[in-house]
């Protein structure tokens, strides 16, 4: 689409304003219009205007994994939750460690519903005891490199890692889960032994990060820890930040909104690592996030099969979708008497992300005349229910199926173009 121009949306849910968009850029922003919709016209109904959301944190699962989503699947449920770029986690098979793995996944995403920006092994075939070509891999486009699925636990590794990534500029993104505190683990530690299931205890989580925080420290080298669910970690992530610790940190929406009483019938459907934790805890971890203690919120959208979530809790897959309702969720978190902290929503959903995934230059960015036109729509205050057959996913394992929420994407631009409409 060459021009588009959307009618009476508020930028950050301010003041209504008309939003033109030619040749991929915002062209022009003015006074409200009225009197009926021309060609290329779109109402906005007073719907909040964001910069386009970005996940830091998504598996796409192809190739290897096409029963549970695909390139273009997984981006298509992105673009319908407001994401316009995702980051591809590299714990597909074959595994993306390699230049050339990096290279077909760009081909995978050519025409995509979203920018998608590869996630690189930190070891090779994840398996943890060799380091991928980090600077190849650097020089390739890659910024974020993870092992996601499975930690780097080896203390010599990480510390060789965090050496060679901070002078090419690239992240270490940790899944932290010490394999002497937590192997085997299924569910957390407060309600495992009433369930005869193995324990993923907190303190499993803390050590590593702490670890990983002291050696990001000794280099001047950035880390980033995935989806955290510890009150330990919070006040690890404190202190480093107090000493000015290049260490950011990213919440999942599910570890915000539910904890271990989801998890009272042993339903694999809410089986995801880290494990849920007590009810005392998510009320943290978002004060942490408002706080800026956490900086993102992302999605470690993880889909998977019907087959694969059924059954015996620890035959099941973990894992949970996110994509579709991380707006939704987020949004709640921010909502104060005064209405949502929208300012507060796309810093943790947009700037932010962008920022730690060094690509701000293109994404992330308020919207004004010259930017690339990449944003999103968000009816608010208008209440929908999560429906398994709506989703544009090509799983349906969401946690949220049933619940009803007050904010919902509506329209999704990609770089001027439409990539979602829910019309």
């Amino acid at each position: 689409m060459t021009s588009l121009r959307l009618r009476r949306v508020r930028p950050l849910g301010g003041p209504a304003v008309d939003v033109e968009v030619t040749a991929g850029r915002i062209s022009a922003i003015g006074e409200p219009s009225t009197g009926p919709l021309g060609a290329g016209e779109i109402d906005g109904r007073d719907a909040v205007l964001l910069p386009g959301l970005v996940d830091l944190h998504t598996h796409l699962r192809e190739p290897g994994g096409e029963d549970a989503e695909t390139v273009r699947s997984g981006t298509a449920s992105a673009a319908a939750g407001g994401f316009t770029d995702v980051f591809a986690m590299a714990n597909t098979s074959p595994v993306t460690d390699t230049v050339a793995r990096v290279e077909q996944l760009a081909d995978l995403a050519d025409g995509a519903s979203t920018r998608v920006h590869p996630v690189a092994a930190v070891t090779v075939g994840l398996g943890g005891d060799r380091l991928t070509d980090l600077a190849a891999l650097r020089a390739a486009g890659v910024r974020m490199f993870s092992d996601d699925g499975h930690c780097v636990d080896d203390t010599r590794l990480v510390d060789q890692a965090l050496r060679r990534l901070g002078p090419l500029g690239g992240v270490l993104a940790q899944h932290a889960q010490s394999e002497a505190l937590a192997a085997g683990g299924q569910i957390d530690a407060s309600i495992a032994g009433a369930l005869g299931l193995t324990p993923w205890p907190m303190v499993a989580e803390d050590i590593v990060v702490a670890r990983d925080v002291l050696l990001a420290m000794e280099h001047d080298a950035p880390l980033h820890v995935c989806h955290v669910s510890s009150p330990g970690t919070l006040a690890v992530l404190d202190w480093a930040r107090r000493r000015g610790a290049r260490v950011t940190a990213e919440v999942t929406p599910h570890h915000l909104l539910l904890d271990t009483d989801a998890c009272a019938t042993a339903d694999p459907s809410v089986k995801v690592n880290p494990p849920l934790r007590p009810p005392a805890v998510p009320p943290l971890l978002r004060q942490a996030l408002r706080e800026g203690v956490i900086d993102v919120v992302a999605t470690d959208h993880a889909p998977h099969p019907d087959h694969r979530k059924r059954g015996a809790w620890a035959a099941a897959a973990f894992g949970l979708t996110g994509l579709e309702t991380a707006l939704a969720v987020v949004a709640e978190v921010f909502t104060e008497e005064s209405g949502v902290d929208w300012t507060g929503v796309a810093r943790v959903l947009s700037h932010r992300p962008a920022v730690i995934g060094d690509i701000a230059d293109r994404a992330g960015r308020p919207p004004a005349v010259g930017e690339t036109a990449s944003f999103c729509l968000v009816a608010s205050d208008t209440p929908w229910e999560v429906r398994a057959d709506e989703t544009r996913s090509a799983s349906r394992n969401s946690p949220f199926i049933g619940r009803v929420f007050a904010h919902r994407v509506t329209l999704t631009v990609c770089a001027g173009r439409i990539t979602f409409s829910a019309d």
